[in-house]
């Protein structure tokens, strides 16, 4: 059973006794419950995870890691405290605004982004957790399964799709990297700093684990809905070139990453208590890969990107 936030609030040594704690509730969580702590002129953030998160594929030991990790590279909030077994999370609370989807998508914040991924997934140890894009489909569909959730008539034909970019993929397989895993608009703030100048922290690393790099670039492009012009600066940014079979990698791993978005709308329509419409979730993610399969660049991408 979670911890109310009284109840979290006193397994945190330096907070436990504090006189003069205020606390305001965040909003914008869905799984979770955010809460603003302020304390002795300091201000953080305490997340008491939901329930039944464990079946979304979520470990909170390695999110803890991995929090742990990009906030000492500046990647995110700095992590303060971790409470155990129920795995809550304290961080440093931020002062910045969201970057609304559409701004995102301009030259300098999809640089600013792959600046920030990039050093994430070259400098964050590795991860105490697998993840594997197509396993992850596969599991989430299973959970759906036996949560007698909403399938669409063509969900065997949108699975075969996932199994014919995996057999290419496997061609030229990928290493096993640090990954977010997890990049929607609402993940990204942009702190302000002293000076002026903005920094970009990633926040959220509830699904990180070892991925493909591709992975996070795809699903924050189709987040985003980024142009295949916007695609190339990402790539450029990240590489320093932009090469045909890297374009291709992310344009297939596109997909596959909505259909987890899908997959993780079916899945909560049969653990989740909250009022949220997740069919109608699932249902818009399970269209735009509909929309994405069908590119006629599609059989070109599936041999660029077995190109070494």
């Amino acid at each position: 059973m979670a911890l109310t936030l009284e109840q979290a609030i006193s397994r945190i040594p330096f907070l436990k006794d504090a006189r003069d704690l205020r606390t305001t509730e965040l909003k914008g969580g869905i799984t979770n419950r955010n809460y603003k702590i302020e304390s002795g002129g300091k201000a953080y953030v305490l997340r008491i995870t939901g329930e039944g998160t464990d079946l979304l594929g979520i470990r909170r030991d390695v999110e803890y890691a991995a929090s742990k990790a990009a906030g000492e590279l500046g990647v995110a909030p700095e992590v303060y405290y971790f409470i155990e077994p129920e795995g809550y999370l304290l961080t440093r609370f931020i002062t910045g605004k969201h970057i609304s989807p559409e701004e995102m998508g301009r030259p300098e914040h999809v640089r600013r982004v792959a600046d920030k991924l990039r050093l994430f997934h070259t400098r964050a140890p590795a991860l105490q957790s697998e993840f594997n894009a197509f396993r992850v489909v596969e599991s989430l569909a299973k959970v759906s399964r036996a949560h007698q959730a909403k399938f669409p008539a063509d969900f065997g034909d949108l699975m075969g799709r996932m199994e014919e970019i995996e057999a290419a993929f496997l061609k030229n397989p990928y290493t096993p990297t640090p990954c977010h895993c997890d990049l929607l608009n609402l993940n990204f703030m942009d702190e302000e700093m002293p000076g002026g100048k903005n920094e970009l922290r990633i926040l959220d690393w509830e699904y990180a684990g070892m991925g493909d790099i591709f992975f996070d670039l795809a699903n924050f492009s189709h987040h985003h809905r980024l142009s295949d012009e916007m695609v190339n600066v990402l790539l450029h940014q990240y590489f320093g070139e932009v090469r045909r079979r890297d374009f291709a990698r992310l344009k297939l791993m596109w997909p596959v990453s909505e259909l987890r978005e899908a997959l993780w709308g079916t899945t909560q329509t049969g653990i989740s208590k909250l009022d949220e419409d997740f069919q109608g979730y699932a249902d818009q993610w399970f269209a735009r890969v509909r929309e994405d399969i069908s590119d006629p660049r599609w059989p070109e991408w599936l041999k660029d990107v077995t190109r070494t």
